[in-house]
């Protein structure tokens, strides 16, 4: 393990695993003027090297950066001499990462997890004891369009742990805001129940302002995140939402609110680009394995451990797996669809 080099100016950011998340974030510090190395695919490499990075958001912002304007790399050696690096892949390949960055990453670096789930900053912890491991969260969906266009499709700051140093004003910048927080595992939970509706996004393949839009969908994330509440209340697990300041016991309310009322209070809360989908869906769309054991099967474990069932995460977590073996995308199902599979349950 190398020893840090002295800092600079401006630290050294590499993104580890360089997806939608990872090229958005990276583009968007590149842009600020940040020395950023992309760690990513071999085809992904390809497509970025061709078109640049072109960075589109739902306020209308469209940023455009060359090639030349970040560095690139597959070989992960390139973590060396890192800062700070920015964790961005799946949840099942957190571990890979991790051996990469004690392999190759000087001893020190800040590690700081934008991964969604709860379970990858306690792992990164204890894989990496050498480190300054920081748990993360962003609140904002990033939908890889092709041709090297990544499109930020809803609104929210990103959240990291407390720690030492000056991360968090290292890394903002206008458009990206970056802060700090004491409680990043409530915030992480928080946002883990507003992921609950990724699925159901995936499962109608609607756009995301649409789906919500239905007060039928809202039902169905209503009934799975009530669940989840009460699983999460019982083990006396705290939450914080992550993209308003409305407690998350409250937000089942909203959702059930009539579609007019709802538009009105969500209004105030979250802006969402009309053609914004989420994550999961992606993952459908491009044959991938999606995360829903990070998600709905979080849950399911949870009540599995307090000698209990999760229904309703369950059977939607199901449809996801259902989805992911047929491998043909979402599968575009109703409301109705998917309440006569909770049914059957």
């Amino acid at each position: 393990m190398r020893e840090a080099p002295q800092r600079k100016t401006r630290p050294r950011i590499v993104v580890a695993g360089a997806g939608s998340i990872g090229c958005f974030v990276g583009g968007m510090l590149a842009e600020g003027g940040h020395d950023v190395t992309l760690l990513l695919r071999a085809a992904t490499r390809e497509e970025l090297s061709k078109h640049g990075l072109l960075l589109t958001d739902f306020a209308g912002m469209d940023t455009a950066l060359s090639p030349d304007q970040f560095a690139m790399d597959t070989d992960p050696a390139c973590l060396a001499g890192a800062d700070i690096v920015l964790l961005t892949v799946k949840s099942a390949a957190t571990a890979e990462m991790a051996a990469q960055i004690a392999r190759h990453a000087p001893q020190g670096a800040v590690v700081v997890s934008l991964q969604n789930g709860v379970q990858n900053a306690p792992l990164l912890h204890d894989l990496l004891p050498e480190f300054d491991v920081r748990a993360g969260m962003v609140p904002f969906n990033v939908l890889w369009v092709g041709g090297g266009r990544f499109h930020r499709g809803t609104s929210g700051d990103i959240c990291i742990a407390k720690g030492k140093g000056h991360v968090a004003r290292h890394l903002s910048l206008p458009g990206l805001q970056v802060h700090e927080h004491k409680n990043m595992a409530a915030v992480q939970w928080g946002k883990l129940l507003i992921n609950l509706n990724n699925a159901l996004n995936a499962l109608s393949g609607l756009p995301l302002r649409k789906q919500i839009g239905d007060m039928r969908w809202r039902r169905l994330m209503a009934a799975q995140m009530v669940e989840a509440l009460d699983l999460l209340r019982a083990e006396g697990i705290a939450t914080v939402n992550p993209v308003a300041a409305v407690p998350m016991r409250c937000v089942p309310v909203i959702l059930r609110l009539p579609t007019w009322a709802f538009r009105w209070v969500a209004k105030a809360m979250l802006s969402i680009d009309p053609n914004a989908r989420s994550s999961m869906w992606e993952n459908l769309d491009r044959g991938r394995m999606t995360e829903i054991e990070e998600l709905q099967g979080k849950i399911v474990a949870l009540a599995a451990d307090q000698g209990t069932t999760a229904p309703i995460n369950s059977a939607i977590a199901e449809l996801i797996r259902e989805a992911e073996a047929a491998g043909a995308g979402a599968p575009v199902l109703s409301p109705r669809e998917v309440r006569q599979r909770l049914r059957a349950a």
